[in-house]
């Protein structure tokens, strides 16, 4: 039986993640066989730190792989994926699903046709305190969990105006799908994915398209307002079949704290989990020995979730089935709730998904 490290994965896309990708395989062991991008300069640069071949199409890389990491600006996505999926491989494709939803509708479409399978690149859901939460909701501690308050926001975050993260034709959309897709897609998990039927969102540009943007830190070079069109913060309500709720804060740049924290609320029980420091807090109540409410705290070791994201995959890979998590099918219930805030925020109104 092939071991997960002798599989031969490539990766399309040899930018920032790309790079940490290429990174955490060579530091696992694992085989990675080349890369491929249109930067003739990230090309070079790949070759020269990992000394595999570096394609300028993927047909050539494809050829060598078993399975590929595709890690493109977001309109991208559709173009590598389907076409590493109609060539029989693996595909783990970093998130969002796509830019749109019809691309996503596609991707999900190919993937089901395919004989390999698509695994979308949540890592968060492969953080230590995220996996403890889930054994506890497994183990009925928290009861029946009815609500999750999920918050990504950062106080100033804007990744660069100029850059593809800030054009909607390429990203999509700004705040909400660059790392609102992390929020959603938590607090999904939290609720084991359930059918979402009504979705009221907003979206706001209120500080990436001024001319004077106040910041301490930028990811790339801030070309100034005329490179921005999407949004920098979003909020919304979302609802499943159940009647369970998620309330929703995104936002790259905002006039409050920064705010890393999902907050559980079942009915025996409830956590806090802080993204940012990795901080886990159960909050309990009971009447033994008297009326009393109790705060712990869990420390979990501290491991990259993306490579643990990447074991899951070439694990899955060699053992020739596809995970049971991060599927493509969850992957497009998110890009779904990300559309319908898009067009509640349009349209001012409430969006219903059933």
């Amino acid at each position: 039986m092939t071991g997960a490290n002798d599989v031969a994965v490539g990766i399309v896309g040899l930018g920032g993640i790309g790079t940490r990708h290429a990174t955490l395989l060579v530091e696992r062991g694992a085989n990675l066989v080349g890369g491929m991008d249109i930067d003739a300069d990230a090309r070079d640069r790949f070759h020269e730190e990992f000394g595999v071949d570096a394609h300028d199409d993927e047909a050539e890389l494809y050829d060598d792989c078993d399975a590929v990491l595709v890690t493109t600006p977001n309109r991208f996505h559709e173009e590598y994926a389907v076409a590493a999926l109609d060539a029989g491989l693996d595909v783990l494709l970093e998130k969002p699903l796509a830019h749109s939803i019809e691309s996503a509708e596609r991707i999900a479409d190919a993937a089901a046709d395919a004989d390999g399978f698509c695994m979308v690149g949540f890592n968060n859901r492969f953080r230590e305190p995220v996996r403890v939460i889930k054994r506890y909701q497994d183990e009925g501690r928290f009861g029946e969990t009815t609500h999750v308050e999920a918050n990504y926001v950062r106080r100033r975050g804007i990744p660069g105006r100029g850059s593809w993260f800030t054009s909607a034709d390429v990203a999509g959309g700004g705040a909400l799908i660059d790392i609102g897709v992390h929020a959603i897609d938590l607090a999904l998990h939290f609720l084991d994915h359930p059918e979402v039927v009504e979705v009221s969102g907003r979206t706001r540009a209120e500080f990436g398209d001024r001319d004077e943007y106040a910041y301490v830190h930028m990811w790339g070079e801030d070309a100034g307002p005329e490179g921005f069109d999407v949004e920098d913060s979003a909020s919304a309500f979302i609802r499943d079949a159940d009647g369970n709720t998620v309330s929703l804060e995104v936002a790259w740049a905002t006039n409050r704290p920064t705010n890393d924290e999902f907050v559980l609320r079942g009915t025996e029980a409830g956590a806090t989990f802080d993204r940012g420091s990795g901080k886990l807090t159960i909050h309990e109540a009971g009447v033994g020995g008297g009326h009393h409410l109790s705060d712990t705290d869990v420390e979990t070791r501290e491991e990259d979730s993306h490579a643990a994201e990447q074991a899951a995959f070439l694990e899955a890979v060699a053992a020739g089935e596809p995970p049971a998590i991060n599927t493509v099918e969850e992957g497009l219930s998110v890009q779904r709730v990300i559309d319908a805030i898009y067009r509640s925020s349009a349209s001012n109104r409430a969006v219903r998904l059933d």
